[in-house]
């Protein structure tokens, strides 16, 4: 019944700014870490920023500055605030979060569809 749903992808040119956000619905109990990882093509996923229930967060290093994770734990929405956009952040982003479920309580990892960004020279 849980569901993540991406949203924000599209077109901009480099140098410009783009949001994204994933919402979980359903049946959750509580979201854990909420994540956002990228894949461009012919390349291997790597993860973009996580940031902990507790509001830690950790950046690759390359878009740290650039980019903000934030959380709304009432929306159950993880957001991704790119700015100063490159080239080389075109890619598909997905969401992540690891959480329980009611009522079993069990930990587990959920993923978006995936969302695309492309970004422009």
């Amino acid at each position: 019944q849980v569901q993540l749903v991406e949203s924000g992808g599209g077109l901009v040119q480099a140098g410009g700014s783009l949001s994204l956000s994933c919402a979980a619905s359903g049946n959750t109990f509580s979201i854990n870490a909420m994540t956002w990882y990228r894949q461009a093509p012919g390349k291997e996923r790597e993860l973009v920023a996580t940031i902990s229930s507790g509001g830690n967060i950790v950046y690759v290093d390359s878009v740290k500055g650039r980019f903000t994770i934030s959380r709304d734990n009432a929306k159950r929405t993880v957001y991704l605030q790119m700015s100063s956009l490159k080239p080389e952040d075109t890619a598909v982003y997905y969401c992540k979060m690891a959480m329980t479920t009611w009522p079993s309580r069990v930990l587990s990892d959920y993923w978006g569809q995936g969302t695309q960004v492309t970004v422009s020279s």
